[in-house]
């Protein structure tokens, strides 16, 4: 018999707990699912379920989490070609995951209780669909109608994105408490009608951002998983922003002003819940947006859960918290712009004639 090592000894229990709790939480509700039933069902102690994840709430985001990121083992829809059939396809890949009966809705149905209960993880939340805006409305600009005149520029739509989400987070809210009611072939028909509702959509660049400084050292971050695209990759010439949770709808200033590729580092200092908490959140937009979009409109932002704070510290930032705003610019491998505070990814993003220099 092969011994295994305390690592692996470690990843299997997680996932016996994540096994067990996944079955709890279905069969009882996350308020009436008991840590005691949890450990039986994993054949671990009680100490062993926290020894993994310290609470409750913890457990339930992560597994949560887990279910979102998951690849579709059969997808439902082909990519769309234009905005129109792209919402449609998205619409269609959300519905196919609602509940059907009281059995299935059991799982998620205390998500939004517990983010509203609590001011901790309700800004996170709202932040974190902001950042989903940004992310569809990306996608969508990137298939924006064909008929546009050369040189035109591309229209915003964020927006668009976020009434798209607004309609598909209503359906599946309605679909948790009451099981049959949401007709899925009218929540697809409505999506695909919003991509032709004309909002007036534009963005406009922060009032007051800090002064970026010049810098010239070496970069050498650590390997990372891009949520987005679901894929590792080592964070390379671009805008590296690092945001914590209640600051992520900034992300879109480094996106507007850069024009480069442009890498979200999310950090937190309630990393238990926070970060199982954005793994799902972002995995429910950009799983659909994996099966809905062709890959040449999946949006070229990363963005990254940065548990133990080591990207955070390759560009500089050595203490991080749900308020941090902290950005850099890197070029040929080195760093050579910083910011720090409110507006930095768009400070960074400045040509590198305006950069300060100290």
């Amino acid at each position: 018999m092969v011994r295994l090592s305390r690592a692996e000894t470690q990843e299997r229990n997680r996932a016996k707990v994540l096994a067990a709790a996944r079955d709890e939480f279905a069969g009882r509700g996350f308020r009436d699912a008991k840590i005691d039933v949890i450990a039986e069902r994993a054949e671990l102690t009680r100490g062993a379920v926290y020894s993994n994840f310290p609470g409750k709430r913890a457990l339930y985001f992560a597994v949560l989490a887990e279910l979102a990121e998951r690849p579709a083992l059969s997808p439902h829809t082909e990519p769309g070609k234009n905005p129109e059939s792209a919402l449609g396809a998205l619409a269609r890949a959300w519905v196919a995951a609602l509940p059907l009966d009281d059995e299935q809705a059991g799982l998620g149905r205390d998500l939004m209780p517990e983010v509203l209960a609590d001011e901790r993880i309700r800004r996170p939340f709202a932040q974190l669909v902001k950042l989903n805006g940004l992310l569809l409305g990306l996608a969508l600009e990137r298939l924006d109608p064909p008929d546009r005149p050369p040189g035109a520029p591309i229209p915003r739509r964020v927006r668009l994105a976020e009434t798209v989400l607004t309609t598909l987070h209503g359906a599946g809210q309605l679909a948790a408490v009451a099981p049959g009611v949401v007709e899925p072939f009218d929540v697809v028909s409505a999506c695909e009608r919003l991509a032709g509702l004309p909002l007036n959509d534009w963005w406009a660049p922060p009032v007051i951002a800090p002064a970026a400084q010049a810098a010239d050292r070496a970069w050498s971050p650590p390997e990372a998983v891009d949520l987005v695209r679901a894929e590792s990759f080592v964070p390379a010439d671009g805008v590296v922003v690092v945001l914590g949770t209640h600051r992520l709808s900034a992300a879109e200033e480094a996106v507007r002003a850069s024009g480069r590729d442009v890498t979200v580092v999310v950090v937190t200092s309630e990393p238990d819940e926070l970060v199982p908490l954005t793994r799902l959140i972002v995995a429910e937009v950009c799983g659909g947006v994996r099966q809905a979009f062709p890959e040449r409109a999946w949006p070229g932002v990363r963005v990254v859960c940065d548990v133990a704070g080591t990207l955070a510290a390759a560009a500089g930032v050595l203490a991080v918290s749900d308020e941090t705003e902290a950005a850099i610019r890197v070029e040929r491998g080195r760093i050579v712009a910083t910011a720090d505070g409110r507006g930095a990814g768009h400070a960074v993003s400045a040509d590198v004639s305006r950069v300060e220099y100290r």
